[in-house]
């Protein structure tokens, strides 16, 4: 399709180690030590008077709230409280959601620092406003580092950093490469697949890329839970897609991205690859890299990665794909980041982004993906141990699917018994599911508490609390009834829930917390 790219020449039309100490983790402030602390500084009568004997016109004194130098305590200090109930619940339970992560103090920095305030729309060279000199340095050595991290030669790969996360630029990939009602073929969201991917059910169209875009779903093998490559090959030989997406959510094995590109070649589509679960473990080689095969790969940057909030797309110059000849991808894939989807960039994940790239080559991370891996696998060997069904039987990579069915329980109930056990994880679909409110199956990942410091032995006690919780599930279950509703309630002061929050948070306090201050 055409597309459009801002120049200096026409920026102007577009305005608009693990490490166990419980001394180091009782450091920090519970909720109801903050609320028991001497009352800050009242907000409301600073603004009163700060404005005595002042003139309309005069800057405030230092020191009140509109000089913008109070601290947050005393600013806002309900939002204080909530802020450090939030790091105390982070601190004492077991983070296990496959797409969340610990990042650094460094990233927080740059997170939190003078880059909020710059608006740059457009790119390095061609903004629309001034005063962008060392904002378009920072974005320019972010694309380098995004570039290096995955071993990518810029005279082939170019890479665009300004998606504000994984959802907005898997759109703006579709946006760049298809014309509205163009067809493209995804993971089927109950297989594993995602959202974005083209989601829809037989009474609505749920993802925006279905609304947009005609989609067919493959799927996964009802027996093994692996990818039926040859049903995908049959369906997509009639249905002729322009774009097919390799990536998922919730799948826990290697991509065939070689099958994937003949696949896509029998119609010409592009072949693209969201790898936003697992692309910190490609950057360190610890699993498949999907790039000799890609046209367009996309990624968020916050889950195996370990950076912020954000999102990236990696484009081939030249494509592969027959759909691709004449293509400026390039000129495709930023038009529609900016302007045909965003405004300005956020510049401080941006800053951010570049600051966690740097630490991605470094032999520390390259043990911590090896360690992610290690650790999923861990708990997933002692789940089965347990008899307990996994989806594929195992992993590949940081995550486990676990199918709950046959124990009698869903992930919904499963996943209200471990937040009331300070163990966070996410009910997910199995292959099967026809409800994702209320589906089968739970997601366990092993990036956050890897980072974290612990190894297969933690992961292993790991699934041993998890084994307690089905079995206080099951006994919740027998005496409630099947209703989640009635379930819920039940929970309310059981026993057994409420040793196994001490047990939990007395293991989870052992271990430090990644790029937070003690206070």
């Amino acid at each position: 399709m055409a597309a459009f790219v801002p120049t200096a020449a026409t920026a102007s039309a577009f305005a608009g180690a693990r490490v166990r100490t419980a001394a180091a983790t009782r450091s920090l402030v519970s909720p109801t030590a903050v609320a028991g602390r001497a009352t800050p500084r009242a907000v409301l009568s600073a603004q009163p008077s700060a404005a005595v004997g002042a003139g309309a016109g005069d800057a405030p004194a230092p020191g009140t709230v509109g000089s913008g130098a109070l601290p947050l305590a005393e600013t806002d200090p309900e939002m204080y409280e909530l802020l450090q109930a939030e790091r105390t619940r982070q601190q004492r339970g077991i983070e296990l959601i496959a797409s969340e992560n610990f990042t650094s103090r460094a990233v927080l920095e740059t997170l939190g620092s003078c880059l909020t305030n710059k608006y740059s729309e457009g790119y390095p060279g061609a903004r629309f406003y001034g005063g962008n000199e060392v904002i378009d340095k920072i974005e320019s050595l972010c694309q380098s580092r995004a570039l290096a991290a995955f071993g990518l030669s810029p005279d082939e790969w170019g890479v665009n950093v300004q998606p504000y996360s994984g959802s907005p630029a898997n759109f703006a990939a579709y946006t760049g490469l298809l014309n509205p009602h163009d067809r493209i073929m995804g993971l089927d969201l109950p297989s594993g697949g995602h959202l974005t991917h083209g989601f829809y059910t037989a009474k609505k169209r749920v993802s925006a890329t279905s609304i947009y875009f005609e989609s067919l779903p493959y799927k996964v093998d009802s027996a093994t839970g692996l990818i039926d490559y040859d049903a995908l090959e049959s369906n997509a030989a009639a249905f002729r897609p322009k774009v097919v997406i390799a990536g998922g959510s919730a799948y826990p094995r290697e991509w065939d991205y070689a099958r994937f590109r003949s696949v896509a070649d029998q119609s010409g589509a592009y072949l693209m690859v969201d790898m936003a679960h697992i692309s910190g473990l490609v950057a360190t080689g610890v699993v498949d890299s999907p790039f000799q095969y890609a046209d367009v790969v996309t990624s968020t940057t916050h889950k195996s990665l370990r950076g912020p909030r954000a999102g990236v797309i990696f484009y081939r110059k030249t494509p592969l794909a027959a759909a691709g000849e004449g293509v400026n991808m390039a000129e495709a894939i930023n038009a529609a980041v900016f302007p045909s989807l965003q405004g300005g960039p956020h510049n401080h994940q941006i800053g951010a982004l570049a600051v966690q790239l740097s630490e991605v080559a470094t032999p520390g991370f390259v043990a911590y993906s090896h360690q992610v891996v290690a650790n999923a696998r861990a708990c997933a060997a002692t789940l089965m141990g347990h008899g307990y069904k996994l989806v594929t039987d195992g992993t590949d990579n940081h995550l486990v699917l676990w199918d709950l069915r046959p124990a009698g329980v869903s992930g919904a109930k499963m996943q209200a018994v471990f937040d009331a056990c300070s163990i966070t994880l996410n009910k997910n679909s199995v292959h099967g599911d026809t409800s994702a409110m209320n589906p089968g199956g739970v997601r366990i990942g092993s990036p956050a508490m890897t980072s974290r410091g612990l190894v297969e032995a933690d992961f292993e006690q790991i699934a041993h609390f998890l084994h307690r919780g089905v079995v206080i599930a099951q006994q919740v279950q027998a005496i409630s009834g099947k209703k989640l509703k009635d379930f819920l309630p039940a929970l309310e002061g059981n026993a057994d829930v409420a040793a196994l929050r001490d047990e939990v948070e007395s293991f989870a306090e052992g271990f430090h917390m990644p790029g937070l201050l003690q206070e």
